[in-house]
Formats: C-alpha cells, structure tokens, sequence
C-alpha cells in the first residue's frame, strides 16, 4: 500500500462485506432501509442471521430472528406443500458444505441434533491428517464445531426451468472490480444446472444430505459434469429473456458493490492499485426476477471444462484490458470482444 503507484495488486486485502454471506446480507439490508427503491429490494432474498454453537440453544439463537418466527407461526398447521421454505447456511463454508432445507422450527432443531451427534467424543479436538481426512470425507459436524454464523434465506421456488431440460440451475457471472472503483460485468456467462432433475423442496427430507436436485455446484457433483455447464446465451430462451436477465444482473451487481463500497467500508477497503475478479451466482426464478445468492471470491474456473475454455480465455483478456495495461501507461490491448466487459458501476471514492 504504500508503493501504490509502482505495485499492482491481483486482490483486495478486505471485503468480506461481499464474499462472507452473513455479511453480504447486512449489506444489501443495510444500503435497502437507506434506498429503499434499490434493485436489492426485489433480487436479493432478505436473511434471518443466528450465531450457535449447540442444537439446545437454538431458541435463544432465533430470538432476533424475526422474519423466521414468523415463517414458522403462518407455517403451523401446513401440509408440506403449502408451507414456506428456508435453506440454511454457513456463514463461512463454501463448496455447498452444510446447506439445508427446512421449514419448521422442529426440523431445523434436527438439523443441528444431527451435526452434534456426529461431532468425536472427545472435547479435545484431533488435528491429526487422519481425523482432517475424515473430517473432510463427510463431517458436516465441522460446520457447528467450527463456524457459528448462519443464515436462513427464503427458498426460492419455483426456480425456472427449460423445456428441454428440467434440471434446476444457476448463473454464474463473473465480474471485475478495478481500483476504487468500477465494476465490470463479463457478458459470456455460465449456466450451472442439477446433477438430476428439480423436485420441490418438500420431496427432500430436511436431514437428507441428498440435495442434488436443488444445489447446482459443480463441485457437489460425482463423475461426469458433461451437461452440467453451458454458455448462458445458448440456452434455449428467447433473446428477450436472456436480455432481460443479464439486464437485472448488471443492474444488481452494480448496486452491490456500491452499497459494501459506500455502506461497509470498513469491510469492503477499496485501493486504487488493486483489482480482482469475483464469481457473482444469480437464480433465475420462474418469473424471469434473477435473485442474487452469493459473492465468491477466487472462483473456481475448472467448472467450464474443455468446450468452454475460450469463455475463459476471453475473460481473462478483458482483466488484462481494463486493469492491468492502463497502470503501466499502455492503451488497450484490444483483443477482448467487443461489448464483452460491461462497465456498470464507476464511482469516485476519494483514494489515489
């Protein structure tokens, strides 16, 4: 930081308003009750956040948890069908580990029994490779052990859905912050679908590990990804759709960066020789409202696989277009194809 004019930086140091989930939620929440006509009001699902360490405290834990309360009191009574749903979170977990559906109180209690139970004997904990081998195999106990924050969201139902495919899936929108700071949008976009085909929400047992049909990370994913991922514009949709969609992401990215930017500045420190490329996920649901799930810093661009590594290799070109030729006093490079970083968000923050 304190060469800033000679030394370019491939991250920012702080900006865990965006990347952590219980902190990006804070975020939209906040910037919402000070604009209250933000696109985050309408794409962004509002968050009941909880911190627990044991399932017998999850009472004390929900007592702030107002909009949930109030989910599980119109829910009373309810068959499956009729009942809103939550997906429950980590705060800090990633690679889908954790993630669970519920909808009442009874069985998110379960939820956490269920963790605990699976938790050593032993308060000690073992760091040895053999207990981290087999923490990582299939430990969700982790997740309680290790990491109190949660978030309850909404369940997004139903998601949308092509014709010829009836697997759920996921946009993945890559997205460059330059500086302090514009934000780029990469228009080649990623669609990452289901390993098998959507059921509703009440198909799946609420304890059952078994989500498939409604988590759309690769990584969750055994064997061949082969029609996992797609370029987001070949889709069988009409134009206007998809026009539509990455017309609302744009739109929300932009508002995004600018609330953590202006709102959490503690926890988002932009710097004026630094850049770096997130991977935004957006759901699309069958209304056609795309709804912002999470920010990920450093994402994972395997997921594209073979027939899809020109997107990345464009992506990439565009980076070096937009942040790197300019600090070292070149123009540039011209080799991204046109249109393909959209700039939606540019504001003057102070920091040179």
């Amino acid at each position: 930081m304190s060469h800033h004019s000679t030394s370019l930086i491939n991250a920012y140091i702080i900006r865990k308003a965006l990347i952590r989930k219980h902190y990006l939620s804070t975020t939209a929440y906040n910037w919402i009750t000070k604009n209250p006509s933000s696109i985050l009001a309408t794409n962004i699902k509002p968050s009941c956040e909880f911190e627990l360490d044991y399932a017998e405290f999850l009472d004390d834990a929900l007592v702030e948890a107002w909009e949930l309360q109030a989910s599980f009191s119109r829910n009373e009574g309810k068959g499956e069908e009729e009942r809103e749903w939550w997906i429950l979170k980590p705060g800090m977990s990633d690679r889908g580990q954790g993630i669970r559906l519920f909808s009442t109180e009874e069985e998110l209690q379960s939820i956490f029994e269920e963790w605990e139970a699976e938790r050593p004997d032993s308060d000690d904990e073992d760091d040895s490779p053999e207990q981290k081998e087999k923490d990582g195999e299939g430990g969700d106990y982790i997740v309680t052990s290790h990491l109190r924050n949660f978030i309850a969201q909404p369940y997004i139902h139903p998601p949308l859905l092509l014709p010829s495919n009836p697997r759920k899936f996921h946009v993945r929108t890559y997205v460059l912050a330059v500086g302090s700071l514009k934000i780029y949008v990469y228009k080649q976009m990623l669609a990452l679908f289901a390993s098998t085909s959507y059921v509703p929400p009440w198909s799946a047992p609420s304890s059952s590990t078994n989500l498939s049909a409604h988590l759309t990370n690769t990584c969750l994913q055994t064997g061949s990804h082969d029609g996992s991922v797609h370029s987001f514009f070949s889709l069988q949709m009409s134009e206007e759709s998809k026009d539509n969609i990455f017309k609302q992401i744009c739109e929300v990215t932009g508002e995004i960066f600018e609330a953590a930017a202006k709102g959490m500045m503690v926890h988002f420190h932009t710097l004026p020789n630094a850049f770096e490329v997130f991977g935004l996920d957006f759901l699309v649901d069958e209304g056609g409202t795309a709804w912002l799930l999470e920010v990920n810093a450093f994402p994972d661009f395997r997921q594209t696989g073979e027939e899809l590594k020109d997107l990345i290799a464009g992506l990439w070109e565009g980076v070096v277009d937009k942040a790197v030729v300019g600090f070292f006093g070149f123009e540039g490079v011209g080799n991204e194809e046109e249109g393909n970083m959209v700039l939606v968000r540019s504001l003057d923050l102070g920091r040179r």
